[in-house]
């Protein structure tokens, strides 16, 4: 098809010359005297590829132009223009059906084409996932503790412009294979509320066990940790373990910097030891939570982390992690973080969160069943994890083959 309707190439167009983007959006509150809408936001385009009234969740209020202004339309394009990691720029979601009494959030971008088809916006959203785009995001990207780009600067991206019936055969193509993927992520999310469901069972001990736990705070069960001291450390180099090196879909880390005295970042501050457990104070509700494996002991972590070390002869290093990763102790960081735009929790507060400590050996036994129940959700070495990620490799591979065009002189 490239070759019949394209034979010279393919022509290339910034994403100003088809469409608009607008960044006014709306805040997240309630004011007397505005009318009540729903808000789309931040987590609403990270998490979903396509965008119905359904998935909106959030009352906010609004002024008459403010709702006029960040109307939400069908084929809109929804964008994630800044994040505190350069990886989450450019996360985008097509709008799938006009969406009354809707607004965007100021912290998203929308983008709404001149021309209006069935198409293009969804063959748009998939060039933000390619290779080729990404990495011209990441050029483009400005900040210093967060990250991001402008109306005007995604306006000057070039993104490749072909034909409708060509964006129309790779848009199906795509559609097959991220159905593909879906059906075996709904499975997995299946197994994962059954392993929350136990983990839950398994936490709540004066409910389940008819038998009373004390509970004591994190600090009555944590050591003290220590600070990086760069000038008696001068010369060596560490792994460094920021808040994009935690992958929040299985706990662990995914990637460092090797840094040092001489071009280490401000924030690198804390080292961490093998059994500790970190968890990121900033935007909590993100979930970024891990246990240190022994290969990073004695490493340094962000000070966007709550740097967390068991007091072994009370708790266990994994029962204090999975303690964390239970909707209570979320619903105490959802109350307890401040800042609306950036929130995030101080450490004294993580520290006076309370669990249930029962004897060791009690805990060692719900230790190995919550042991087992993640690696079937979260190990991607076995079962529907690993189908999942050689689903998505398949499909990364023919995307980026599938959006590589060769420019027109």
């Amino acid at each position: 098809m490239i070759a019949e309707l394209c034979p010279g190439g393919m022509e290339f167009k910034k994403l100003g010359e088809l469409g608009e983007f607008e960044n006014i959006g709306v805040d997240k509150k309630i004011i007397a005297g505005q009318k009540s809408v729903m808000l789309l936001n931040f987590m609403d385009v990270m998490r979903n590829k396509h965008i119905t009234k359904d998935i909106l969740s959030m009352e906010v209020t609004a002024s008459d132009s403010k709702i006029e202004k960040c109307d939400i339309k069908k084929h809109d394009i929804f964008i994630t223009p800044t994040s505190e990691t350069r990886d989450e720029i450019g996360f985008t979601a097509v709008v799938d059906e006009d969406i009354p009494n809707a607004v965007y959030s100021y912290h998203i971008m929308r983008y709404r084409l001149y021309e209006k088809n069935n198409i293009t916006p969804y063959f748009i959203s998939y060039l933000f996932e390619s290779e080729d785009l990404r990495n011209k995001i990441f050029k483009a990207s400005k900040g210093l503790t967060r990250f991001g780009l402008s109306t005007k600067d995604f306006s000057k991206l070039e993104i490749p412009a072909p034909p409708l019936p060509i964006q129309q055969e790779i848009v199906n193509i795509l559609d097959k294979f991220t159905e593909l993927e879906a059906e075996l992520e709904v499975e997995l999310e299946a197994r994962r509320k059954q392993y929350e469901y136990y983990r839950g069972k398994l936490l709540t001990f004066n409910k389940i066990w008819g038998w009373g736990s004390r509970q004591l705070t994190m600090s009555e069960i944590c050591l003290k940790t220590e600070n990086v001291k760069w000038k008696e450390m001068s010369g060596l180099k560490f792994q460094y373990i920021d808040l994009s090196s935690v992958n929040r879909e299985n706990n662990q880390i995914i990637e460092t910097q090797i840094i040092s005295s001489e071009n280490a970042p401000s924030r690198a501050r804390q080292i961490v030891k093998t059994d500790d457990v970190i968890f990121g104070t900033t935007r909590p509700t993100l979930k970024r939570l891990c246990s240190i494996t022994s290969e990073y002991d004695n490493q340094i972590c962000s000070t966007g982390f709550c740097v967390l070390r068991a007091n072994k002869e009370v708790v266990l290093p994994r029962y204090l992690f999975f303690t964390l990763t239970t909707t209570d102790f979320y619903s105490y960081v959802e109350n307890n973080q401040e800042g609306a735009g950036y929130p995030s929790i101080a450490n004294n507060k993580v520290m006076k969160y309370k669990i249930p400590i029962p004897p060791l050996e009690e805990q060692n036994r719900i230790v190995e069943i919550l042991d087992k129940f993640e690696a079937l959700v979260n190990d991607i070495s076995i079962g529907l994890p690993a189908e999942i990620k050689m689903r998505k490799q398949q499909y990364e591979y023919y995307r980026n083959k599938l959006l590589t065009f060769k420019e027109a002189a």
